[in-house]
């Protein structure tokens, strides 16, 4: 099991001739690297004094430097930062004095190669590039995800109890379930479980998707959807997981508000099918991405229904909730042990009844190990 210092080793020994500096703010790739943990974000912007300058700055051949603005320091209990050259910024100390005193240090030239995650501040692109002016940037991100792609099986553990997490708060959803309860109602129940059992919050926003002659497909509209009552009939549709230690999970179960039709059986026993078809097809070394889209789909589109499974099969899952290579058409990645995917299939028929299912499976030479493995048939309220 790889430790935080041996991931920033293996990841400082992949820059030469890539990067002469990289800049990776608070975020996905600097937990994986440190075990500074990410919080949930916020729907609003929380700025402090110079805040395009936190995070660490990583050069092939010196210590990591991390620098934060005292906000930061202070209130937002960063851990992980044990052994790493921490710098604090005061509130009336200028952010562009401390980093020329960084760049100079770690002997960074005007036409150095500067390399920054993915979702780096646009404002801490502009600082270095005015400190920088002849600075080529490039994505840390990228580079990273050479390591980032294939779990280890501490990873693997971290997803594990992630689901364990998961699984927990929804056993606990079910016994609170009943018919004329809102979707707002369960969406908070859910939400407050996985908190309640050990999850920091979402990993990402808890969604519920419902189909029923009197419940109308609505993606995407919370506040219109939310009021409605879960009216029998209608398939509840679940979609949402906890966070671990810094690892995402996904999880999604099919719910009947009332007793189910045959059209409710059937689509659920489909996705079902479909979705053991895909994780038996999860085999290491001897399939591609897209190849294990195909074995899955082909299951729903066989029966009549290709045309109501309108997304990919699934993605890669750990650090981010959806991170590359992508179950799908056209990704012809190889399928290698160690990765982790979603395998989410699913039939969506507005106006009748819906139904999809989701788990994380870990990819290994004799097919998928799937992480969560609970409620394989329909659950009914009523």
């Amino acid at each position: 099991m790889a430790t935080y210092q041996d991931r920033m080793t293996r990841f400082r020994g992949l820059l030469p001739g890539k990067a002469d500096l990289v800049f990776i703010p608070l975020g996905t790739d600097l937990d994986y690297l440190t075990g500074i943990h990410r919080d949930i974000p916020n729907y609003g912007r929380n700025l402090h004094p110079g805040m395009w300058l936190e995070g660490a700055w990583i050069a092939p051949d010196r210590d990591p430097i991390l620098t934060l603005p005292r906000m930061t320091a202070e209130f937002g209990a960063k851990g992980g930062s044990d052994g790493l050259d921490v710098r604090v910024l005061g509130d009336w100390d200028d952010p562009v004095v401390m980093v020329q005193g960084i760049l100079k240090e770690l002997g960074i030239k005007d036409g150095a190669t500067i390399a920054t995650s993915d979702n780096a501040e646009a404002e801490s692109l502009m600082e270095l590039q005015r400190l920088v002016p002849a600075a080529r940037f490039t994505s840390a991100t990228h580079i990273l995800r050479a390591l980032r792609v294939i779990k280890d099986e501490g990873e693997i553990a971290t997803m594990r109890e992630a689901g364990r997490i998961t699984e927990a708060a929804f056993t606990d959803v079910l016994a609170r379930l009943k018919i004329g309860m809102t979707e707002l109602d369960v969406v908070a129940e859910v939400d407050y479980q996985m908190k309640r059992h050990g999850s920091l919050g979402p990993s990402f926003t808890t969604s519920l998707y419902n189909t029923g002659p009197d419940h109308p497909m609505r993606f995407g509209r919370r506040l219109e959807t939310w009021p409605r009552v879960l009216t029998a009939p209608v398939s509840v549709l679940f979609d949402f997981g906890a966070v671990h230690d810094g690892m995402c999970y996904d999880f999604g179960r099919t719910v009947s508000f009332g007793a189910p039709s045959d059209e409710q059986v059937k689509v659920h026993r489909l996705i079902m099918d479909s979705q053991r078809a895909g994780i038996e097809a999860l085999k290491a070394g001897a399939t591609t991405c897209e190849q294990v889209d195909k074995i899955a789909r082909d299951v729903i589109a066989d029966a009549g229904y290709g045309d109501k499974f309108r997304h990919r099969l699934g993605h890669a899952i750990g650090w981010d909730v959806h991170e590359p290579p992508f179950l799908t058409k056209g990704d012809a990645t190889p399928v290698e042990e160690g990765m982790i995917f979603t395998i989410e299939p699913s039939i969506f028929q507005d106006g009748t009844f819906s139904a999809r299912v989701e788990d994380c499976v870990v990819a290994r030479p004799g097919g998928g190990e799937a992480l969560t493995t609970g409620w394989q048939d329909l659950i009914v309220v009523e």
